[in-house]
């Protein structure tokens, strides 16, 4: 719906009147002469005539006149575009299902729009480049196809890719269209038998794990520049060798194939020598060591044996110290004098005493006298 209003100021009671592009009168004050029930009055006073348009088409476009009968009469002008919206879009793909690494196509189109619409593309969340063709139609609308072109991984294999439309009279319009890739197979072999070192004598179970886009409708077991052990087992996508020895030593390779290409994996196998068998114990059962815990288990500490030991070593620390102590109580005070001086030399006990210092026989020897 479009509304023109016509407004005057300081009017002097001259009449109002709206004439459409063709110059023919819409209303004459409030009075409307034109056979238009699309035009409506919406206010009519000495300073305004106020017109609604409903249900607007491409024709009403053009400029609008608001005439004041005056001498001469004066007027104003509006002009009214009408915005088309398009319809809505349609998007084709060149091909349905495309192979990865392969290029595709796809189209957009916007029909009947006013102005040309503008085409945006979205593969996810990535933004692509497209090629516009803009065509005008007899009616003054506009038709716009755009076409991008991308190359296609696996990645791309279920993503969507949105046309998205931006005009000024439409919004939230778009198309969408999911992507059908396909890829060759994706290979891994997993071990399932054993958990650990392959060993002789062991048995070997290997699993083929194969996808892709068709799924893989064949897979087979290789050995490379050998041939498979002859009592090998192949089960589908399993390969089972019992009781190997080191003549198995070998690359082993899984080979999936489908409508796309092949791809494979590999695995090597090296056997191992066969454990040592362990030595049968001597000592008593209970205090045999569990082959779970593994070979450099610890063994269990004797506490009271350890107690013991301390025990024994504090008590001989103790009565060295007693010992020491009554010896040196013992030779306290010990010392030498000069009084014998001399006397090892002597060859008797009387002479000795006679030659010691401080004995009878004395430089300075006293004499006493009786009167």
């Amino acid at each position: 719906m479009a509304t023109i209003s016509c407004r005057v100021k300081n009017n002097d009671d001259s009449v109002i009147q709206l004439l459409n592009p063709n110059r023919q009168t819409i209303y004459f004050k409030d009075v409307r002469p034109l056979k238009d029930s699309r035009f409506q009055l919406v206010n009519f006073t000495d300073n305004e005539l106020r017109v609604s348009l409903s249900n607007v088409s491409l024709s009403d476009e053009g400029r609008y006149v608001c005439q004041l009968y005056t001498d001469p009469p004066q007027e104003a002008y509006v002009n009214i575009t009408v915005l088309v919206p398009p319809g809505s879009p349609i998007i084709e793909s060149r091909e349905e299902v495309v192979s990865e690494g392969n290029e595709t196509e796809l189209t957009c189109t916007a029909i009947g729009s006013k102005p040309a619409a503008s085409i945006r593309w979205m593969k996810g969340e990535e933004e692509l480049t497209g090629d516009a063709e803009v065509e005008e139609t007899y009616d003054r609308m506009f038709t716009v196809t755009s076409r991008v072109r991308f190359s296609v991984t696996k990645e791309d294999d279920g993503v969507p890719v949105d046309c998205i439309i931006d005009h000024p009279a439409a919004k939230d319009l778009l198309a969408q269209r999911h992507l059908e890739v396909l890829y060759k197979p994706e290979v891994k072999i997993v071990v399932t038998y054993p958990e650990g070192l392959t060993r002789e004598g062991d048995n070997l179970d290997l699993t083929c794990i194969a996808e892709g886009k068709p799924h893989p409708h064949q897979i087979n077991w290789l050995r490379v520049d050998e041939d498979v052990p002859p009592h090998a087992v192949v089960t589908g996508s399993d390969l089972y060798i019992e009781n190997l020895n080191k003549s198995y030593n070998g690359t082993y390779r899984c080979v999936a194939f489908n409508a796309v290409g092949e791809a494979y994996d590999d695995y090597i196998l090296y056997v191992y020598d066969a454990p040592t068998p362990s030595p049968t114990p001597t000592t008593n059962p209970a205090n045999t060591q569990d082959s779970r815990a593994g070979e450099g288990a610890p063994q269990k500490i004797d506490h009271a044996v350890i107690g013991g030991v301390v025990a024994v070593v504090m008590f001989a620390i103790l009565c060295a110290l007693i010992v020491l102590g009554r010896y040196f109580a013992r030779h306290k005070g010990t010392y030498f004098t000069h009084e014998a001086k001399g006397a090892d030399d002597a060859a008797d006990a009387d002479t000795a005493i006679i030659n010691a210092e401080g004995g009878h026989n004395n430089t300075d020897e006293k004499k006493e006298y009786y009167i």
